[in-house]
């Protein structure tokens, strides 16, 4: 199970990802190796250029490949400076690194569908990033910790946000935001380098407002405690693969408001599972509504929704998917008289 710049990626959505393969693999008894030699298949998960290297030393050693398409064109737009301008050959090198897998495994059946649409021919299996419910679990959770460490009082409204500080994310919807509503309290969770983005983004992280709070990059401990805490999780967010930090909030039984992108349309329903908006003014009226109570409680049905991706269902299924690659894989190699790395048992 592979990925490149760890470091780099950590405090992304990929870095968090990888962190739920490992755990799914955990509990599901699959047994994780550094080194290619022991592989009996390879699960790649970035698209740096080493991550492709491998791809291709995995092939040479006849060894199948998984890779992770948790990228697209579509979510590369609008993030860092010149992004815009090299989506169209960053959607270019995606294919090629994703068309190193034998099978391509991406979070939900919308980013399929963009894969598809890149040309891409490989077999693509969706399959949700997970969600640990023995962790995120708001009974087990200490709420009044939040509240001290951050200086908010028991009757504050707090609407909170987790992501890269980009444009994409919706940052700058969510700052006006809270220049409209000063009587709620608005807090962003997560960060990114100031200099990698547009001037406009960068001027409005740097907003200065009595009620809005940047706080930075957030351990896993504290960022359970503010979904325990807060009144809602908005996330504006206007492209995503599918958004761990959404199944977090569903699985601590958070309000959710949600931009109304397609990525949700087939998994949450609007008013049913989470709140949905496309406007501002649309996410101001349901933002008032939803604090004030007026509209009804679906916290449950959310958790509902968390529940069908809990982890170790998760894990099952990759563990489906590396038993029917390798089979497949030997079947086809076996018939070319091919030799194959490892001793490709059942996982």
């Amino acid at each position: 199970m592979y990925s490149e710049m760890q470091k780099l990626i950590e405090k992304s959505g990929v870095g968090r990802a990888i962190h739920h393969q490992r755990n799914a693999a955990e509990k599901n008894g699959i047994e994780l190796t550094d080194n290619i030699n022991d592989a009996d298949i390879v699960h790649i998960n970035t698209v740096f250029p080493k991550s492709a290297i491998l791809a291709l030393r995995a092939h040479i050693r006849n060894i199948p490949v998984i890779y992770h398409a948790h990228s697209t064109r579509e979510d590369f737009k609008n993030s860092y400076i010149g992004s815009n301008l090299f989506a169209n050959a960053f959607g270019k090198w995606l294919k090629f690194c994703y068309s190193l897998g034998d099978v391509i495994v991406t979070p939900t059946e919308y980013s399929k569908q963009l894969l598809m649409s890149y040309g891409i021919k490989k077999r693509i299996e969706a399959v949700s990033n997970g969600i640990d419910l023995n962790y995120y679990n708001r009974e087990k959770t200490n709420a009044e910790n939040f509240r001290k460490k951050y200086g908010y009082s028991d009757d504050d409204k707090i609407i909170m946000s987790v992501g890269l500080t980009i444009e994409r994310k919706g940052v700058c919807d969510f700052v006006e935001l809270a220049k409209r509503m000063p009587q709620y309290k608005f807090i962003w969770f997560g960060e990114t380098n100031l200099n990698t983005v547009p001037l406009n983004v960068r001027k409005v992280v740097e907003t200065k407002l009595p009620n809005l709070c940047f706080a930075g990059y957030a351990s896993k401990d504290d960022l359970k405690e503010a979904y325990a805490a807060c009144d809602l999780f908005l996330f504006m967010s206007k492209e995503e693969t599918e958004g761990i930090v959404v199944l977090e909030a569903l699985a601590m039984k958070t309000p959710v408001l949600l931009r109304d992108i397609p990525v949700y349309s087939d998994w949450l329903k609007k008013d049913r599972d989470v709140y949905k908006a496309d406007s501002i003014d649309e996410f101001e009226t349901e933002i008032k509504q939803i604090i004030a109570g007026e509209k009804p409680d679906i916290t449950e049905n959310g958790y509902s929704v968390a529940k069908q991706r809990e982890i170790y269902k998760i894990g099952n299924k990759l563990k489906k998917i590396y038993n029917d690659t390798i089979n497949n894989y030997a079947a086809v190699h076996k018939l070319n008289g091919v030799k194959l790395a490892g001793n490709n048992d059942k996982l």
